[in-house]
C-alpha cells in the first residue's frame, strides 16, 4: 500500500506541477512588453495562480496523506504585507510543508534556488514565471581568491529581489544552505544540537533589494519520523510534524544602514544568530526531535 500511495503521490505533483508550470507560461507572455504596469498585473495574477496551485497540492495530497500537522501561527501576519522568510532545513519534503503551511496566511513563497539547478526544465520555468530568483553559492575559498565574486553576486542577486516588489512577497532562504544532518553539524562544529549554522547571503541580498520589509517569518519543521526522503514524504511517511511560525521585526538600526557594509552584515548576522538560538530552544521543548 506504501509503494502504491508514493508512485500515485508522485504521479499527481508531476501533472499538477506540469499544468501549472503551462498555465503560468501562457499568463507570463505580457512579460515581455516593456510596460511596468503590465508586469505588474502579469506578476500578481501569476502568484494568485501559484497560491491556487498550492492549495489544490495542500488539500488533496492532504487528504491522499492523512496529514495531522500541528501548525502556530502568530499574530497579525498579512497576505497583503512583503515578508523575509526562513527556516531550519533537513529534508526535501521541506519545501511542500512550507508552502502548504504558509498557503493563504502570507504571501507566497519565492525561494532563492541554486544556480545548478537551472537545468531543470520545471525549475527553470517556475523561476521565469515567478520570479524565484538562482542564486551563486561559492565557497569561502574561491571567494578568497576573487573577492570580486561576493560583490558581483550581491549585486545579480539584489536585482534579482527588486521584482520581488511589484507585489506582496514572502523572499524565502533555507539560512543553513543545505540539509542537516549530523555528519555536517559535526564538519561545521556548529554550537546547535539540531541546526547547522545560519548563513544570512540570500536573506540579507534580498533585504537589500526589498526596502519595503520590515518582518521576518520563521518556520521551525519538527518531524516526528526520522525518515525524511522524497520518497518517504510521497509515501506519506511525514504526515505527522510540528510547524512553528514565528514573527520577528527586523530592527530600524539594521534597516536603516548601508546593505553593503560590513556593519550591516555582522548587525544583521546577529539578528539570525539569536533567532536560530530561540529555535534551538524550541525544538528541544518538542516531543518531536530532528534527527
Amino acid at each position: 500500500m506504501k509503494n502504491i500511495i508514493g508512485t500515485v503521490s508522485i504521479i499527481y505533483i508531476i501533472f499538477i506541477l506540469s499544468l501549472g508550470v503551462l498555465l503560468l507560461c501562457i499568463i507570463s507572455i505580457p512579460r515581455i512588453i516593456p510596460i511596468e504596469a503590465i508586469r505588474k498585473i502579469t506578476t500578481a495574477t501569476s502568484n494568485e495562480i501559484g497560491n491556487a496551485l498550492v492549495w489544490f497540492l495542500k488539500v488533496t495530497l492532504g487528504f491522499i496523506h492523512r496529514t495531522k500537522w500541528q501548525i502556530e501561527y502568530p499574530e497579525n501576519i498579512s497576505t497583503k504585507k512583503w515578508y523575509l522568510g526562513m527556516s531550519n532545513h533537513s529534508s526535501w519534503a521541506d519545501i511542500f510543508v512550507l508552502l502548504f503551511a504558509s498557503n493563504y496566511k502570507i504571501p507566497l513563497l519565492k525561494f532563492f534556488i541554486k544556480k545548478e539547478l537551472r537545468w531543470i526544465p520545471v525549475i527553470y520555468l517556475i523561476h521565469k514565471t515567478i520570479d524565484m530568483p538562482f542564486l551563486n553559492r561559492h565557497s569561502p575559498d574561491e571567494i578568497q581568491d576573487n573577492p570580486d565574486l561576493r560583490k558581483h553576486d550581491f549585486e545579480s542577486a539584489k536585482i534579482a529581489a527588486k521584482k520581488f516588489t511589484r507585489y506582496p512577497t514572502t523572499a524565502f532562504s533555507f539560512a543553513e544552505g543545505t540539509r542537516f544532518t549530523v555528519e555536517k553539524r559535526g564538519l561545521q562544529s556548529s554550537p546547535f544540537d539540531n541546526l547547522l549554522k545560519p548563513k544570512i547571503g540570500a536573506l540579507a541580498t534580498a533585504l537589500s533589494g526589498m526596502p519595503m520589509v520590515e518582518e521576518l517569518i520563521d518556520f521551525t519543521i519538527i518531524y516526528k519520523t526520522s525518515k525524511r526522503s522524497a520518497w518517504d514524504f510521497a509515501c506519506g511517511e511525514m504526515n505527522d510534524a510540528k510547524i512553528i511560525v514565528k514573527c520577528y521585526e527586523i530592527p530600524k538600526s539594521i534597516r536603516s544602514i548601508d546593505n553593503d557594509s560590513a556593519e550591516f552584515r555582522n548587525k544583521f548576522q546577529k539578528f539570525i544568530d539569536r533567532i536560530w538560538r530561540k529555535k534551538q530552544i524550541l525544538i528541544e521543548g518538542e516531543e518531536y526531535k530532528i534527527s
